[in-house]
């Protein structure tokens, strides 16, 4: 199919690699997604006027904060990224975590901040957000314990912490693995989920863009 700008879709997918975003204002974006856009929109990198007023409302998280861009005006912006699946969240007074490298875009009227556990972000209040995953998400429930190649994210929980499987790596070739620093995986090393919220899960452990 050959879209224009009149048939592109208002805030949906293309496709399941591809997402459209109806711009109407402002729409803060990771560097390196824009795929292609339609319409009056201007991009503007952290320390450009109006993206230092912004983020700081919007972007509370030093370390990341120069990864991103704002798309300002209106049109229609087409993201993507490395052929990846992409999707879109709707929050609502929401607290939504999500992996850092795996973060696409966000409404500014949502606030990005660090999580506790390194390389994740946590999203606060009413917005937009989209992200990008390997294959499609499952939700499951908490409490439960996950490998953390395949977590994409969580909601309405407190930070996971590691649970190792001792019984596991008590087995010779997994503790000489573990003395030579040999990559653990998700059977012997898991996130660990407690209370009630909603676990994201990338139905793909495999694929690019895994980190």
């Amino acid at each position: 199919m050959i879209y224009n700008y009149k048939d592109l879709p208002d805030n949906d997918n293309l496709n399941q690699f591809s997402y459209c975003v109806n711009v109407i204002n402002k729409m803060i974006i990771k560097k390196g997604k824009m795929i292609a856009y339609y319409g009056m929109l201007r991009f503007e990198a952290v320390g450009e006027n109006l993206l230092d007023l912004i983020v700081q409302e919007s972007i509370n998280t030093p370390r990341y904060a120069n990864e991103f861009i704002t798309a300002t005006g209106e049109g229609k912006l087409i993201l993507g990224d490395r052929a990846c699946e992409m999707a879109s969240y709707d929050l609502e007074d929401a607290h939504l975590t999500v992996k850092a490298s795996r973060v696409v875009a966000f409404s500014p009227t949502l606030t990005c901040q660090e999580s506790t556990l390194g390389g994740y972000l946590t999203f606060l209040g009413t917005g937009q957000l989209i992200a990008s995953s390997n294959g499609p998400v499952v939700f499951v429930e908490a409490p439960a314990k996950v490998d953390p190649e395949a977590v994409l994210g969580w909601a309405d929980l407190p930070s996971p912490s590691y649970h190792y499987d001792y019984e596991y790596i008590k087995g010779v070739f997994s503790a000489v693995g573990s003395l030579a620093g040999l990559k653990q995986s998700g059977e012997e090393r898991q996130l660990n989920f407690t209370g009630k919220g909603t676990i994201l899960i990338q139905s793909s452990e495999n694929g690019q863009g895994i980190n």
